[in-house]
């Protein structure tokens, strides 16, 4: 009978210490001008607190309720709250997952 030789495996391992992702970029609608504008007066009208836990005197960001891609107004004050980095992030993770299951589910 013949024998068969091992195959070596044809995909090698990536070495994560020099693969890395590409950098994040920001959606250039949100280094506009409108939008800096609104989120700077919608600070000064109520302040860094976080609309969702309260949490005061921390940076803030300014989150679409009703998301752009869902067909969310841009700058629209009330379709934007203002959330800590926890918030926004849980909120996001949320609404992107209640997303890919409505399109996959």
């Amino acid at each position: 009978m013949a024998r068969l030789k091992c195959l070596s495996p044809r995909l090698s391992v990536v070495d994560t210490r020099i693969a890395r992702p590409a950098p994040k970029t920001a959606d250039p609608f949100y280094l506009s001008q409108p939008w800096r504008s609104l989120m700077t007066r919608l600070v000064e009208q109520r302040g860094r607190c976080c609309q969702s836990c309260g949490r005061e005197g921390v940076r803030v960001f300014g989150d679409h309720i009703r998301e752009l891609k869902d067909g969310g107004a841009p700058l629209d004050p009330s379709n934007i709250q203002l959330l800590c980095g926890s918030c926004h992030t849980a909120k996001t993770a949320k609404t992107r997952a209640a997303r890919t299951a409505a399109r996959y589910g």
